[in-house]
């Protein structure tokens, strides 16, 4: 049974990162953004923040248990031609710029190969990822471990997620949410990294199947059902891993996010899921079916309390995606 009222239950009290850690993050990435922005040494080049990733796209979940959540966002940069044969220095200096901050110096800070780690403690980390458009033309960030250039187009990928996840009647957010669930809450393909799952998933979104099939994608049992078993399908026609193209147009692949090894157990987790999912969702016994849901998603996933206090959308991220500005949240 599909038992779409259950996913509002699960997506909103269990699955969702609830309002109150999301405003608590919006309020730390502006702290953060006016440090930066108020550096003696860099914050003439500081220019905006656009939230990025998981984030961004509204894909983001509740962390297993006590563990920090994390979230992106770019620190859009104003090119510097004497750091232009030395992109790591974007990182260095933003890096330290915390060190010097009477706040951040003190707190847990570090340089990774794309952006400046900050953590607080038993709560969250942000990444910060120093972004700069060149005056060539290219948006970039930088590969500090390489010390180069990496195209980007995060207002593309932006558009591109918006784009699916209404081909897809608002579901796919939620089917990557449930999937990322899936994948950290109980243990399920570990080391796929989110950005090869979201771009996965989008790319399973075909609107020739809702022409086809108006309810393809009608709510989201039925949305995850389909969306699982056509991914199940590709990779399954895929022993060998596949290119992951960013779908925004950068000209850059995903590929190192992941090797042989990893996409194999992916496959072969998919592979099962998919076979669970269909399983659940064409039971006829209520009964049944939630036990089988239950398997997958645990007690999280039951009845409203009230029918009448059922909500058709599941609080906080996620509860309309009709317009995307320039920070990628929808609403």
């Amino acid at each position: 049974m599909q038992l779409a009222d259950h996913f509002n239950v699960l997506l909103r009290d269990t699955v969702n990162l609830g309002r109150f850690k999301l405003d608590l993050l919006d309020d730390r990435v502006g702290a953060i953004y006016r440090a930066l922005k108020a550096d003696d040494k860099i914050g003439s080049l500081v220019l905006d923040k656009i939230p990025q990733g998981s984030w961004a796209h509204q894909t983001i979940i509740s962390p297993v248990g006590d563990n920090e959540f994390d979230a992106d966002f770019l620190l859009l940069m104003k090119e510097k031609s004497e750091w232009a044969n030395d992109p790591k220095t974007y990182i260095n200096e933003v890096y330290a710029a915390l060190h010097r901050h009477s706040i951040y110096k003190d707190m847990p800070h570090m340089r990774k190969c794309r952006c400046v780690r900050l953590v607080y403690k038993n709560s969250m980390h942000v990444d910060i990822v120093p972004y700069v458009q060149l005056g060539d033309g290219r948006d970039v960030i930088v590969n500090r471990d390489a010390n180069i250039w990496e195209n980007t187009n995060p207002e593309g990928f932006t558009s591109w997620m918006h784009t699916q996840d209404n081909v897809a009647d608002g579901n796919l957010r939620k089917v990557i949410r449930l999937f990322k669930y899936l994948r950290d809450h109980k243990n399920s393909f570990t080391g796929t990294r989110s950005i090869i799952l979201t771009t996965l998933l989008g790319n399973r979104v075909d609107p020739i199947k809702k022409l086809t099939d108006p309810g393809y994608y009608g709510n989201v049992p039925t949305a995850l059902l389909h969306i699982i078993s056509d991914l199940d399908a590709y990779l399954q026609a895929n022993v060998a891993k596949p290119s992951v193209p960013d779908p925004s147009g950068s000209g850059v692949t995903f590929d190192h996010r992941w090797d042989q090894t990893t996409y194999s157990y992916f496959r072969d987790r998919v592979h099962a899921h998919a076979a669970d999912i269909k399983a659940a969702y064409v039971e006829p016994n209520k009964e049944t079916s939630v036990r089988l849901w239950r398997a997958l998603f645990g007690d999280g996933f039951k009845a409203p309390e009230s029918q009448s206090n059922g909500s058709k959308f599941p609080t906080g991220i996620g509860a309309a995606t009709t317009t995307v500005g320039r920070s990628g949240r929808a609403g």
